[in-house]
């Protein structure tokens, strides 16, 4: 493999840092070269490390890029690596002639990067804005970094992500101690604590919110002192040696300049702060937790992925200056944390932030893209996977189908190019890290299953005329047109039926008969496909996808019952209902099931939707005719969310399917009720009691069934423990057999 990385080479930083020691380190693995686009420190310092480096810059852009491509061409390289605005540029224009494929490097927020100049604002950062359009795959810096390119439009399966990376084994020189403050002009007495920000004096770096915090930290902590070191690129040291005076803080606050030792840096301070308003993942972070700094951090880029707050440091949120002081006070008063702090960041870091863990990564995302290439030219397919189904409606249990198998691919097959047709695209695209159309875009949709090797009718009661000829129509033709554009086409853990019209059942016994593969949620469906002569597709009879959701921290949905006022010292029934009109007077007959359980049980109601935000203003009927009191989560959570909040409570009585499966999938009790077949059928499935929801309903019946669930919860636990593992594999067999279809790599 033969790589060529392309930067401007004016860069300094974590930006220069990360290139240097990544194309350093990539030499031990592959051939790679470096070529600046202008001469300097930048390039200097390659030279000086034994990096295969080259300028290119003649004047003429032109020519460069000429230059550029000729290199590509008599190299033979492989990919071309871009970092920055004006190689982004250049890649474009060497793609375009050489059909090299092109991956950026995404180091900051592109729309911040040109704040201090509205002429390179419209001229850079607009060609750069541009040019990211146009390259070909995009690494981000952190997962922050990756979901901000996610929600602005960029291919979510095109995007993958490398942390910076320092090594943890290398000796450090250090400057002594009395050389370092000489140089830099620091006069530190004994007691005195120093608290040090390294960083160029920018705006978007916060040193103003650095100073107002030291402020407020010399009022209690005379003896405190602050180190900003860093280049002043911007000529905005006066500005703040001005806010120092304002402050009255001349005593305390020291200008160190450029530091050519930041390992010295970080040892002689005693805190490690970082006050910028918006980064991608900051090396002075792991520069500092590599001397084992207790740090205090801004909530940017991807921080949150190595702090835990309190444990190995503390962030706030930026601009903040109350909390920053806050934060520091802290260590400032407690000596002891601060080592304890700084030995934990240090572990975290090594452990998960290391120069080989960040070459390695690199090095998984090089060979995908080769990969990835290779395997456009042999078919002529972009997308790996398109899956259809009742997504983006609010509805958490269609959300939980589509998450169950996302994660499934995170876990077997990592990589893989996934587009989901949704009603609410951007959500989708946002909540899933997966690429994403409208689901009634009739006119991208053929162009997008011309170009998908597997198309995907993902979970749900998808081929149904119960509730719709529209739906069932619309998901026919659906299937249809994907099999008209070559793709392989699979129905995957779906219900099925009822189908009552006779024409409907004639279409879709055609469109199914010509299918890949179908596999069943429950054995009923599998008897409706067989009565529709359905034959010829490989079927299996699998389970739901939520079945296999991975377990939840229960603390998240504590907080969520805590925060709402819920009380957690007593035990808690969830009531996951919907409107159903074919039940009269409904409301007050749910009502008085509830108050019966709150006398019977002396627990707590707590109404969890399931579909926001219909399930709420049901939810609030049937509380308006209770005598006792209740609770309703009248906010919208996630799959981890709902899961976490019925974790916390005893008892489950659910109307709503995937309240039920989410019950069965964290092995609490339950009840349904039974307003579709589909109920019946899981509730069959797993031998746990349900009762018809319709006009033949008896009050009597579910009250006796609550009871017995009651008194007999810890041997139901005990049963459903031992039936989850069967039905996750059968979930993973029809997810298998699915992926099953595409192509095995050339």
């Amino acid at each position: 493999m033969k790589v060529l990385h392309l930067i401007g080479g004016g860069d300094v930083g974590g930006a220069k840092t990360h290139v240097l020691s990544l194309v350093k380190q990539l030499e031990n693995h592959i051939r790679v070269k470096l070529i600046c686009l202008r001469s300097g420190p930048f390039a200097d310092d390659a030279e000086e490390m034994g990096i295969d480096v080259e300028v290119v810059r003649s004047g003429n852009i032109f020519k460069d890029i000429r230059t550029i491509q000729n290199i590509v061409f008599t190299g033979e390289y492989n990919i071309l690596h871009t970092h920055g605005a004006k190689a982004n540029m250049i890649g474009v224009f060497v793609k375009k002639k050489t059909g090299i494929p092109v991956v950026s490097t995404v180091h900051s927020d592109y729309r911040l990067d040109y704040l201090h100049s509205v002429l390179k604002m419209y001229t850079f950062g607009l060609i750069n804005t541009i040019a990211l359009r146009l390259v070909d795959y995009y690494i981000a810096v952190s997962l922050n970094f990756k979901d901000m390119l996610i929600k602005r439009g960029f291919a979510a399966d095109r995007i993958q992500t490398v942390y910076n990376g320092i090594p943890f084994d290398q000796p450090i020189d250090l400057m002594p101690r009395a050389e370092f403050c000489r140089k830099y002009g620091i006069t530190l007495q004994s007691g005195d604590v120093a608290i040090g920000i390294l960083a160029r004096l920018h705006p978007i770096k916060g040193h103003s919110v650095f100073l107002d915090a030291a402020a407020k930290v010399v009022k209690k902590h005379p003896n405190a002192k602050f180190l900003i070191g860093g280049p002043d690129e911007n000529n905005l040291r006066a500005t703040l040696e001005k806010r120092v005076d304002q402050l009255g803080i001349q005593n305390n606050v020291f200008f160190l300049g450029t530091v050519e030792e930041p390992f010295s840096f970080f040892e002689y301070i005693d805190i490690n702060v970082l006050a910028s308003y918006s980064e991608s993942f900051p090396y002075v972070i792991l520069e500092g937790a590599r001397m084992k700094k207790a740090t205090v951090s801004s909530r940017v880029g991807g921080l949150e992925d190595l702090f835990i707050q309190g444990e190995n440091g503390y962030l706030y949120p930026p601009g903040d200056s109350n909390a920053l002081a806050g934060h520091l006070l802290t260590l400032l008063d407690n000596p002891e944390k601060r080592k304890i702090i700084g030995e934990n960041l240090y572990q975290t870091a090594r452990d998960h932030f290391s120069l080989q863990s960040m070459t390695d990564t690199q090095l998984n995302i090089y060979n995908t893209i080769l990969a990835k290439e290779r395997q456009f030219l042999a078919d002529g397919k972009v997308h790996d996977i398109a899956i259809l189904g009742y997504y983006g409606y609010r509805n958490s249990g269609d959300d939980a189908i589509l998450k169950s198998f996302v994660d499934h691919l995170q876990i077997h097959r990592r990589g893989l190019s996934t587009v989901v047709l949704s009603n609410d695209p951007s959500e989708t695209r946002t909540v899933y890290r997966v690429q994403a159309i409208h689901r009634f875009n009739l006119f991208r949709i053929p162009a997008l299953l011309s170009r998908t090797r597997v198309f995907i009718a993902g979970g749900g009661t998808l081929i149904q005329d119960d509730t719709s000829n529209r739906s069932l129509w619309y998901y026919l033709y659906i299937l249809h047109l994907a099999l008209k554009k070559g793709a392989h086409v699979v129905l995957l853990a779906n219900g099925l039926g009822p189908l009552t019209g006779k024409m409907n059942r004639k279409v879709a016994s055609s469109i199914l008969n010509r299918l890949d593969a179908i596999t069943l949620r429950d054995p009923n469906a599998y008897e409706e496909l067989k009565s529709l002569g359905v034959t010829l597709p490989v079927t299996k009879i699998a389970a739901d996808p939520a079945l296999a959701l991975s377990s939840c921290d229960t603390n998240v949905g504590a907080e969520i019952l805590k925060i709402c006022g819920i009380p957690l010292e007593e035990k808690l029934f969830a009531l996951c209902l919907r409107k159903w009109k074919k039940v009269k007077h409904s409301e007050k007959i749910l009502a008085s099931f509830a108050d019966q359980i709150v006398t019977d049980f002396h627990a707590v109601p707590v109404f969890v939707p399931m579909q926001h935000p219909e399930d709420v203003r049901y939810a609030r009927k049937v509380l308006r005719n209770m005598k006792q009191k209740g609770y309703i989560l009248s906010n919208r959570y996630t799959v981890n969310e709902t899961l976490s909040i019925l974790a916390n409570t005893s008892l489950v009585i659910g109307m709503r399917l995937h309240s039920l499966i989410y019950a069965m999938t964290l092995g609490v009790p339950m009840v349904g009720l039974a307003y579709e077949p589909k109920i019946d059928y899981f509730m069959e499935s797993i031998h746990q009691p349900f009762v018809a929801w319709n006009q033949n309903f008896s009050m009597e019946e579910l009250i006796k069934k609550t009871h017995e669930v009651w008194r007999n919860a810890p041997e139901i636990k005990v049963e459903l423990k031992k039936m989850k593992p069967q039905l996750e594999e059968k979930v993973k067999e029809a997810m298998d057999l699915t992926l099953s279809y595409l192509p095995k790599l050339p």
